[in-house]
Parts: structure tokens; C-alpha cells; sequence
């Protein structure tokens, strides 16, 4: 077993305990940004100028009117910038922009002593536009020609002669929605400037060094000038990785500007028409089968909304591309993306980043094709896993380690759920209830787990001992309410040997650990836990030699376990606060800077070909549903969730997030359904679902009635953090079994051998209209046109849903 793999004699991590913050969350102490500014003496509140025009020039700005209002102090414009005015990574981003880009977009700030004064202010401000020609829909996107960004292309094996060795030859389309984060804390920020005009912003993102580089760009400032604090996050969730920048630029502005602390904090409405979302996609594809069901070739391409800027579409994109396969070996493949160019706000990341959208479509197309190629939806997904002994590789190049527990998960789950049984039970069920139907469906997950780009794949911390025995842990990652800050606190104790309660952690500071990478990609505990790891070695490591010294022995024969340093062979033993105090005296240094770089990856992305994931992660999902035939209405009644973690760091935090994890893809593949007026009238280009009374999230109604979550045993992961894996995104993909079983409970409502189109999110207006396509289906075969069925030529997409051929003479080609 590997160094970093191996654990310890009573190790703290593997143990299940509570988040470290779960007390404060649950009796309201625990602080976010915006509880500091009650702390905070004579701060100014900022309010956005928002013009509720889809895109437009401006040609007039006018601020006297603003600053007549009493209690405006001040109104911030371009003009203001010191140093570059613009918000984001690719430079295509103006904090303060001259062309409205979208509905809602700020062009001003407004500074006041009450945030009510700030408001005011900001509707005093007067803009002239010159409107102009906008883009609101991905499809006016991709007919227009409106994209930008890179362009990448995977291509493996000969698609044109996997094509023709093929029996079956499907064809198709699919768009599907994006998502709000809906995190409970939205944007905020708070920054001040001290006495030697250094500037510290306390803020809720993700990433604070690229807010720290932000800030100090559009001030004029280096990094070093600049501190920037993530006390926790109220969720993020993805949109706080690249979105907070701006705010914390615009709160440190007006702090340089005005000389007092200024916050940003922008309510639900604001957040929800000024930020970006998770990419909705569009897919055409074409897919070959063999006689026995196994894909032979592909060919798909892939159009994410990226809105008006790139912000993080195009590594969304790439993630798209790399997770198409899915747990699928696919011989022969050609796929490309591109990214939508539209009058709407900036699509971001959002939890799995670009993956779910991939697995999604080799999903829709497997859900899809196997009733017209005869065979159980599952059946056809089981004999098209990636298999062990075979030398697979994914369609970038990346050999697929560990393939067959894609195999052990799906049994275990089918074990576990005791589903050939319940099948029958279902079966039964549906043959006595002509009006409502059932299904249970299943599927599996690849997930792979680095960033993308090689360079983020490393991490920072900074652990100090003090002379009483106390630890303090400092590390680069952030926490969102994930518990990345509870399994730190579990690795430092375990590497340290001492119990749990030594050790605090502090809250991530850019003037601690420098140059982070984004809290995302799943890897905040593999790169922080290395490097946390790393520094508590080194401590260890002198701690020993003072042991041994003390001892009467050789360091390598010393052994630190639950507080107390022991000889091998020996009852001579010394306490954790004893030899912290003896190597004090003896000027050993008591604090330690770590580091860890994830090793073995390589990726090239003008070939796209690589290995850009250090492992891959598995888990498997049963769900079975209910459905209503006369409304589309249904309930999940179980789910089965076998999910690989390795060996977890800390169970209870991990089953928590499998659980988390699965509702909120549940959420977007069902319910969430994000609607803009893309109209010609005065309101173009407007979110109408901008509150929680519109835009629909999971609530406890639509939890599963019985929820059954196992993480996988014996599952260690070498050269990870004592053995485990990430977890954090590839639980939401496990909630493509909710809408296969959908698929297939709506399919039951008609005859066999008929696939069903199902718009997402299948919200139970799209659900319906696929009842309606299987019963058109079983009237066309039963030769009559009973009432209820659609005669409209409707395919079952319903008014969101992308458009895809249902009968199987259009679909195959051979």
C-alpha cells in the first residue's frame, strides 16, 4: 500500500462524525460574510444599476440624480477603475460594461449608508440604450451561428467503419435544461482598507486566490496588497467558483474609494438574474449497435448555452467530452462541443461541471434505443460496461481503472434493493392499474476525479503546534457546508496521533496559503488532505526525534498513537503536551508548510487525448417510480444507492453527500425548470422564474419514501489520502435512474418495443406528454384512435423539452 494510502494505529478518519460546524448551523451562531457586517463599524451597503434590457449600447449615464438621494454616498463607474475593469479569467467580462450583455445586468453600483438609501439611489440612475439585436434561446444560438470559445473534437477508432459493422443505426436530437444553484446564501462580499492601505475582503466563494487576483487587478494592486477571507459558504455548490470575483472587486472599490468598509449582499432576486447557472446542452447524435446490442460507434455533437461570456464554459465543455462514455466502452467515437453564444447571464460551474450533461445523453440515447433494439434497458446498459482484462480505454485515452466495480456496484445494488423481485412485484402491478404505473430502473456512473487542467491539481497547507499541545490547520480548500473542513481536522489527527479535540482549523486566508486552486472538481479533500497530510509528517517527523531522545530509543522505533509517544517493546511512554513542550525548549520548529501535487496526469488539449483524472469514481442507483396517467403526476418510492468513496474519511459526512448529491440531480432532471421570456416584446430576454415560487426544488414531497445509501467495502484507493475517494459531484449522476424509471413507467402506459422521448427536466408536464406518445403508440398498433390520445403529430416533448424522433423508422437506418 502506498505511503499516502496507508493509515495508522487508531486512526481518526474512517469514523463517523458530525460536520464540525453542524452545532452553529443548526442554532443559528454560525457566521457567514454578511453576519460580519453587524461587526463592522460605518459600513456602506452596495446596490446594483441593473438595465432590464437583453443587450443594448449605452449611451448616456447619468448619476446626479443618485447622489441627491439622501444617504447616497457615492455611485461607482468605469471611470472609477484604477486598473483593469473587468471581472473575470478570460478578460471578457467588464465589471463595469458600456454594451448591456443580458436582462438584468449591472452597469452601476451604488454606495449608501443604508442599503434602502443604496436602492434608491440606484433606481435614480438614469441609462439610455441603444437596443440591439439579442440571443436569447440556444437554438436561435445555433441558428445564427452565435458561438464562441474553443471548439474541441475527440475522436477514437474509425467511426465510419464502426458505423458500417453495425446491425442497428439510431439517430436523434435531445436539449435539456440548466440549473440554479439556489445555494441559501447568495453573493456576498465585504471589504475594508487599513491603515497602510492593505485590502482585506471577506467574501463567500470558492476560489479565494482568483478573487485575490481579481480584486487586485481591477484596483491596480499586486496580489500581495490584497487578503482575501472565506469564513464558510452558505453552499456553492459550483457558482461561487468564478461568480463571487466581481462582487468582492466591486465591495473592495468602494472600500479603496470611500475609505470605510462597503458590502456587497445581493438578495434572491438579484442573484438569480445576475448569476450564472449549470449549461444547458443540446445534443445531435447518431449511435451504432451490433446484433447483440453492443455500441460499435458514435458520433454526437454538444452545445452548451454559455451565455454572454466564456467565464467557465469551456472546460465544461471538455468535461462534457470526457464523460459521454460514461461506463459505456465505446470502440469508435467522434464528439465535439461548442459553446452558444447568448444574450443571457454567464453560465458557470455547477456540481459535476460539464460531466452530468455528458452522461446524460449516453443515458437519454441507452434509455432510448433499448426497447427498440428489444432489450431491458438494463440488459443493454450491462452488456455495454466497460470490462476488466480488456485493455479499455476511454475515447480520450485514459485507461479505465478498477472497471469491474462497475460491475460490483451494480450487483450490489441490485442485491441490496432485491430487485428481480420487485420487478415482478411491479410487473403484476402495472397489468391490474390501467391508470397509474410503476418502474424501477437503474443506472451506473463513471466519474473521473482531477481537474482538467493539470496545473490546478495542487494544494497547500500550514499547520502550527503551539507549546500547550494545541494544533492549528491551515489549508487552501474551502468550506460550503460539504464538511472538506471536518475530514481535515480527522486527517491532521490522524497523521499527528493525537485526539481530535487538539486540533482547530482556521478560516481560508490568501495570506496563509497562497496561489489555491478552486474548492471544485471533487478534489478539496484529495489535494488539501495530501497537503495537510504533508505538513503533519513533517511535525511528526522532528516530534519523533525529541520522543526518542526522551526515550532512549531510535526515532523510527517511536510511535505517537492517541496522544502518547511509546518505544516499540517498551512501557516507557511520553504525552503529546510533554514532548510538544521538550521540543519548544529545544528550538525545534513547531510549524510546517505542506504541499501535495497530484502525480501521473497529462492532458493535451488541442488533441484532446490524455489522461487527465487520477481515478475514476463508481456507484450504481435503483429507483423506482410512480405514475399518474391522467396528469403525469408522480412520486419516487425507493431508491438503492451503492456508491465508491474508497475508504471514507468520515461515513457520515460521506453518506450525506451521496444523499445530497442525488436530490439535487433528482432536482435538475425532474423538477428544476429555469424559463426565460424569449419573445419580442419589451421583457425579451427576462428570467420569469426568478423565485422560489416559480422555479421548483426538491422538497421533502418529492424525497424517495424509503432511501437506502451504502458506501462500497473494501474499496481502498491507492495514492489517495489514507485510501479514500472524492465525493462531492458523482452522486448527483446517480439520479439518472429517477428519470429512466420515469421513461419507462410512461413507456408502460403503451406497448412494447416503443421507445419514449422524455423532455428534461421531466417535470410531470413532460411526463405526461410521454404517456401520450406510448398510448398514440398502442392505438397506432391497435389500429383505432382511442380519446386522450394526442393526434396532433406531438412527439411527447411538451414545450421544453428538445425534439427527438420516436418511431423507430426514423430512428434506425438499418
Amino acid at each position: 500500500m502506498s505511503h499516502l494510502s496507508e493509515r495508522p494505529e487508531a486512526p481518526v478518519v474512517g469514523v463517523s462524525m458530525p460536520h464540525e460546524s453542524a452545532v452553529l448551523h443548526v442554532t443559528g451562531t454560525a457566521l457567514y460574510t454578511d453576519d460580519l457586517v453587524a461587526r463592522t463599524k460605518d459600513v456602506l451597503h452596495a446596490y446594483p444599476v441593473q438595465v432590464m434590457k437583453a443587450h443594448g449600447r449605452i449611451t448616456a449615464l447619468r448619476t446626479g440624480s443618485a447622489l441627491a438621494v439622501p444617504g447616497v454616498v457615492r455611485v461607482l463607474t468605469g471611470a472609477d477603475v484604477p486598473g483593469v475593469n473587468d471581472a473575470g479569467m478570460k478578460h471578457d467580462e467588464p465589471l463595469f460594461p458600456d454594451e448591456v450583455m443580458f436582462h438584468g445586468h449591472a452597469v452601476a453600483w451604488v454606495l449608501g449608508e443604508t442599503l434602502e438609501a443604496a436602492r434608491l439611489g440606484a433606481a435614480a440612475v438614469e441609462v439610455e440604450l441603444e437596443e440591439l439585436p439579442s440571443v436569447v434561446t440556444l437554438q436561435d444560438a445555433i441558428a445564427a451561428d452565435s458561438f464562441h470559445g474553443a471548439r474541441p473534437v475527440m475522436r477514437t477508432g474509425d467511426i465510419d467503419a464502426g458505423f458500417a459493422d453495425s446491425a442497428h443505426v439510431f439517430t436523434g436530437e435531445f436539449q435539456f435544461s440548466d440549473q440554479e444553484h439556489f445555494y441559501l446564501e447568495t453573493h456576498a462580499a465585504l471589504a475594508h482598507v487599513d491603515e497602510a492601505e492593505q485590502v482585506f475582503v471577506q467574501s463567500s466563494t470558492q476560489h479565494p486566490s482568483e478573487t485575490q487576483e481579481i480584486v487586485a487587478h481591477v484596483l491596480g494592486l499586486h496580489s500581495h496588497e490584497v487578503t482575501v477571507q472565506c469564513l464558510r459558504m452558505g453552499g456553492g455548490f459550483g457558482g461561487k467558483e468564478m461568480q463571487p470575483h466581481g462582487f468582492a472587486a466591486v465591495a473592495a472599490l468602494g472600500a479603496k474609494l470611500t475609505g470605510r468598509p462597503v458590502r456587497v449582499r445581493l438578495n434572491r432576486t438579484q442573484d438569480l438574474t445576475m448569476s450564472g447557472k449549470r449549461h444547458g446542452f443540446h445534443a445531435r447524435w447518431k449511435i451504432g449497435f451490433d446484433a447483440d446490442g453492443r455500441i460499435q460507434a458514435l458520433d454526437a455533437t454538444l452545445t452548451a448555452d454559455g451565455g454572454w461570456s466564456l467565464d467557465l464554459s469551456e472546460p465544461v465543455v471538455a468535461r462534457a467530452l470526457c464523460h459521454i462514455d460514461n461506463t459505456y466502452w465505446i470502440p469508435n467515437a467522434r464528439v465535439a462541443g461548442r459553446i452558444a453564444r447568448t444574450n443571457k447571464v454567464s453560465n458557470t460551474a455547477f456540481r459535476g461541471f460539464g460531466g452530468p450533461q455528458g452522461m446524460l445523453v449516453i443515458e437519454d440515447i441507452m434509455g432510448r434505443c433499448a426497447p427498440l433494439l428489444g432489450l431491458d434497458p438494463a440488459e443493454l446498459r450491462e452488456r455495454n460496461f466497460y470490462r476488466p482484462g480488456r485493455g479499455q480505454s476511454t475515447p480520450y485515452g485514459q485507461p479505465v481503472t478498477q472497471p469491474e466495480r462497475i460491475t460490483t456496484v451494480w450487483q450490489q445494488v441490485q442485491d441490496n434493493g432485491g430487485i428481480a423481485d420487485r420487478k415482478r412485484e411491479i410487473a403484476a402491478f402495472n397489468a391490474a392499474h390501467p391508470h397509474t404505473k410503476r418502474a424501477l430502473a437503474i443506472t451506473g456512473i463513471k466519474f473521473g476525479i482531477s481537474f482538467n487542467l493539470t496545473a490546478f491539481n495542487q494544494a497547500g497547507a500550514l499547520v502550527l503546534i503551539y507549546k500547550d499541545g494545541s494544533v492549528l490547520i491551515n489549508h487552501g480548500g474551502t468550506e460550503m457546508g460539504q464538511g472538506l473542513h471536518t475530514k481535515m481536522l480527522q486527517v491532521a489527527a490522524t497523521t499527528l496521533g493525537i485526539p481530535l479535540h487538539k486540533v482547530r482549523l482556521a478560516p481560508t486566508r490568501t495570506d496563509k496559503v497562497p496561489n489555491t486552486s478552486a474548492t471544485a472538481a471533487s478534489s478539496g479533500a484529495d489535494l488539501n488532505g495530501a497537503a495537510v497530510k504533508n505538513a503533519c509528517e513533517q511535525l511528526r517527523e522532528r516530534l519523533l526525534e525529541v520522543a526518542a531522545t526522551q526515550l532512549g530509543s531510535n526515532a523510527s522505533d517511536v510511535r505517537i498513537v492517541e496522544g502518547v509517544a511509546r518505544t516499540l517493546g517498551s512501557d516507557k511512554e511520553l504525552a503529546w503536551d510533554d514532548l510538544v513542550r521538550t521540543a519548544y525548549f529545544q528550538r525545534v520548529q513547531l510549524s510546517a508548510a505542506g504541499f501535495y501535487r497530484t502525480e501521473g496526469l497529462h492532458w493535451d488539449a488541442k488533441t484532446f487525448r490524455g489522461s487527465p483524472f487520477k481515478y475514476f469514481s463508481y456507484g450504481a442507483a435503483a429507483a423506482e417510480v410512480e405514475v399518474d396517467g391522467f396528469t403525469g403526476a408522480y412520486r419516487i418510492r425507493r431508491v438503492d444507492i451503492v456508491h465508491d468513496v474508497g475508504d471514507s474519511l468520515s461515513p457520515m459526512i460521506d453518506i450525506g453527500q451521496v444523499e445530497g448529491g442525488f436530490v439535487q440531480g433528482a432536482g435538475w432532471l425532474t423538477l428544476e425548470d429555469l424559463r426565460w421570456d424569449a419573445g419580442d416584446g419589451p421583457n425579451r430576454g427576462r428570467l420569469l422564474t426568478q423565485a422560489a415560487s416559480t422555479y421548483k426544488l426538491p422538497s421533502f414531497s418529492e424525497m424517495p419514501e424509503e432511501f437506502h445509501v451504502t458506501l462500497l467495502e473494501n474499496a481502498t484507493e491507492e495514492g489517495a489520502v489514507y485510501g479514500s475517494k472524492a465525493v462531492g459531484e458523482p452522486p448527483l449522476m446517480l439520479a439518472f435512474s429517477v428519470r429512466e424509471a420515469l421513461r419507462q413507467a410512461a413507456a408502460a402506459f403503451g406497448p412494447g418495443g416503443v421507445g419514449v422521448e422524455l423532455a428534461s427536466p421531466a417535470t410531470p408536464e413532460a411526463v405526461y406528454w410521454a404517456i401520450q406518445t406510448a398510448r398514440q403508440a398502442a392505438a397506432a398498433r391497435n389500429g383505432d384512435a382511442r380519446d386522450g390520445v394526442a393526434t396532433d403529430g406531438h412527439t411527447g416533448s411538451g414545450p421544453a423539452g428538445g425534439r427527438v424522433p420516436t418511431d423507430a423508422a426514423a430512428l434506425s437506418g438499418a
